[in-house]
């Protein structure tokens, strides 16, 4: 049984509690999205689920319905125990900040499935250290603000392509693949909310041999740090001469329109 708007409106007004502005808490109140939230993520008996910002618990109830085993991390210490009342014994709950949280302890080796409601300021980076540094995560169904989920999920020529996004397509491949409207949530946000299935890949999508990580990201940086110039004026500082022509790309062109493999090529060609 997953929370409806009176049962959570409830347990606020039990436990004498507010959503946090400053940790932008916006509670789901409605069953039928966290259930279906919960089906996408494509989780169930036999996987290990963290759910990071578990809140009141309404999508970690959706979640524990699947079978699955579920870890529920969140980081403001006044939430617990509305949230271990809500939750336990059926889900493990973890006081702990994902950006700093020790996620290979927390899983020993095992592999697991991310499934979030992510705040605006920290869903890019949270993102971004999951799939830095955490290989034990395999795949992640996140909701975020519309915008964000664009960037992360945006490929070469669309509207929202950035850094952001070629980052995310290096370790993995990402899509939108549903969007949540603000009367779903407690409070209202004045946006619109994507979900975004973020799946890791095998390997990293250029061998490292080929091109280093870190040359890689600094011609990606440089470029869209100016992403309305062309190459050839974004990259000016960077560029050696007669890069563009090794690496077959017209120096017209602008950041955007680049794939990853393409920025590979420029950076191999320096």
């Amino acid at each position: 049984m997953t929370h409806t708007r009176r049962d959570l409106t409830a347990l606020l007004e039990n436990h004498g509690l507010h959503p946090s502005r400053a940790l932008g808490q916006n509670f789901v109140v409605d069953p039928n999205t966290v259930r279906r939230i919960a089906r996408l993520s494509r989780v169930g008996e036999g996987d290990v689920v963290i759910e990071i910002g578990a809140g009141l618990g309404s999508l970690t109830l959706a979640l524990i319905e699947t079978g699955a085993e579920v870890i529920a991390i969140e980081v403001d210490r006044y939430l617990l125990d509305a949230l271990r009342e809500s939750v336990e014994p059926a889900a493990r709950v973890v006081h702990a900040d994902a950006l700093t949280a020790d996620f290979s302890d927390l899983l020993a080796g095992r592999g697991a499935v991310v499934v979030a409601n992510l705040p605006y300021n920290v869903a890019t980076p949270l993102v971004l250290r999951l799939l830095e540094e955490v290989p034990e995560i395999t795949r992640m169904l996140v909701m975020v603000q519309r915008e964000v989920g664009e960037r992360l999920a945006a490929g070469a020529g669309d509207e929202a392509y950035g850094a952001v996004s070629v980052r995310v397509a290096y370790f993995a491949t990402a899509r939108v693949v549903g969007h949540v409207g603000p009367a779903v949530f407690l409070p209202r946000p004045r946006v619109e909310s994507a979900l975004v299935e973020i799946v890791r890949r095998p390997a990293v999508a250029i061998d490292p041999a080929v091109v280093a990580e870190a040359d890689l990201f600094e011609v990606v940086r440089t470029a869209f740090g100016q992403r309305r110039k062309m190459l050839r004026r974004s990259l000016a500082a960077w560029a050696s001469e007669g890069v563009f022509e090794r690496a077959q790309l017209d120096p017209t062109r602008r950041p955007e329109e680049l794939t990853l493999e393409e920025f590979a090529r420029l950076a191999a060609a320096r």
